[in-house]
């Protein structure tokens, strides 16, 4: 489905639906950016590659399961681009919209496979912070990368193999009154019977099942990046259908309100260089070549000044500093929206809600990277939106999370500003939101990579 600046927000929201469909993990989030992104007219760079950036071009690079896309201002713009792609001495200016990739779930492990009491079963590590009762008893699905000896990767998904079944009350009498799950036995999936092998060597191979999902041999696996997947598609519910439950809103939310705002912005007039950067590995702390404390948003601005300006040495020129004084992010991830059930974990005076806007966040401890002059940047993007907004703060006693704003503007020092949708069972299996909430991010996303 294609979006546009009028889609109602049932057409918004479904193609939401699709896009977490099409990304069952970071690096099929990645690939299904670039294939939409490609579909609008953005062409794919390579890293290893001289780049030859033109005014009015518009570019994507994937590195692993994390992409970043941008379009050139065209003409001489308010950039001050050229016909020929240059601006002289001053770097320009980004408008980056952060986001991330990932979400949290379950990995697996080295030598997976394992047999107990006549069942196979698949061995996993946690990967970010799940809430691991929300995995138990619901139909898993394995998905990733798979990469062969001689370096081609391969994405893979399968078909509902899994199921991390539930211990029954008649054997935990105090099951109901504390759940404690130990993370090491009593998580791991099972996906057969052993009996059923008939003996075959590597019947019970999830990494088998996977390459012939990929159509490939699985003797030609030497490496693999997997994560499970609850099976259940996303849905509408509510008496209105106000409500999208769904996996991985945790934060394809975010990176489809990117995609699809970026998307639509055309290079004439812009002011600015709009970018996208969806990172992986948020939910594992992003200290990795493809997340927001690696170099990939550095490498690729640096590499846009460097050609913008003719400054070959890019990253060590003035004007990539400049640049960067000139540019802001908005870390979009989603936030958590008051609890009917647990009103009392959430601030007594600030109270977000679904349904009521996304959300400004903000933490004296610098959580969130969000400042006053951040926060005027976003309320401009609002307003030229048409959108309201409600912001977020923490209850003192309750520890606060963190995103890859303050990691973007430690690394690169640019004006950057938390927000996102609000949810609820937020890192569950199946997570929560508003359909409005997600129209409205949209929208203020195409709002601030225009540069309105």
């Amino acid at each position: 489905m294609s979006l546009t600046t009028e889609s109602l927000p049932d057409a918004v929201a479904a193609d939401l639906a699709a896009f977490v469909q099409e990304s069952p993990s970071s690096y099929h989030a990645a690939d299904a950016a670039r294939r939409r992104l490609t579909a609008a007219g953005f062409v794919e760079l390579d890293e290893r590659a001289h780049w030859d950036l033109q005014a009015g071009g518009k570019h994507l690079v994937v590195r692993d399961g994390a992409i970043l896309a941008w379009v050139m201002p065209a003409g001489t713009g308010r950039a001050g681009a050229s016909d020929t792609g240059a601006t002289g001495p001053d770097g320009p200016g980004f408008r980056v919209f952060g986001t991330h990739t990932d979400s949290p779930a379950f990995k697996l492990k080295p030598n997976p496979d394992f047999t107990v009491e006549g069942t196979q079963q698949v061995g996993v590590e946690i990967y970010g912070g799940p809430l691991l009762n929300s995995w138990l008893d619901r139909e898993l699905c394995f998905a990733g990368r798979l990469v062969t000896l001689d370096g081609q990767e391969v994405l893979t998904r399968t078909p509902p193999i899994g199921r991390i079944p539930q211990l029954a009350i008649h054997l935990d009498r105090q099951v109901n009154e504390k759940l404690a799950l130990d993370r090491q036995r009593h998580v791991q999936p099972v996906i057969g019977l052993e009996h059923l092998t008939g003996g075959e060597p590597g019947g019970a191979d999830v990494i088998r099942a996977l390459a012939d999902s990929a159509g490939i041999d699985p003797s030609d696996v030497v490496g693999f990046d997997v994560v499970t997947i609850a099976a259940q598609d996303p849905a509408r519910f509510g008496l209105h259908e106000e409500f999208l439950a769904s996996p991985r809103l945790d934060n394809l939310s975010s990176v489809h309100a990117g995609v699809s705002a970026l998307a639509l912005v055309e290079p004439a007039g812009l002011g600015s260089i709009p970018l996208l950067a969806a990172f992986d590995h948020e939910e594992v702390g992003s200290a990795t070549r493809s997340g927001a404390s690696g170099p990939f948003l550095s490498d690729v601005t640096a590499r846009i000044v460097a050609a913008l300006t003719g400054d070959a040495g890019g990253s060590a020129g003035e004007a990539l500093a400049r640049s960067m004084a000139r540019s802001v992010c908005v870390s979009s991830d989603t936030g958590h929206a008051v609890h009917p059930n647990y009103p009392e974990r959430h601030d007594p005076v600030t109270r977000p809600r679904l349904g009521r806007g996304p959300l400004l966040k903000i933490n004296a401890q610098q959580r969130y990277a969000t400042d006053a002059v951040g926060t005027a940047h976003w309320a401009r993007a609002c307003a030229a939106a048409g959108v309201s907004y409600q912001e977020f703060v923490s209850n003192n006693a309750m520890p606060c999370g963190s995103t890859i704003g303050p990691l973007t503007a430690t690394r690169l020092g640019m004006t950057t500003v938390d927000v996102g949708i609000a949810l609820w069972s937020m890192h569950s299996a199946r997570e929560m939101c508003a359909v409005s909430d997600v129209h409205d991010l949209f929208r203020v996303a195409h709002a601030f990579l225009s540069d309105h």
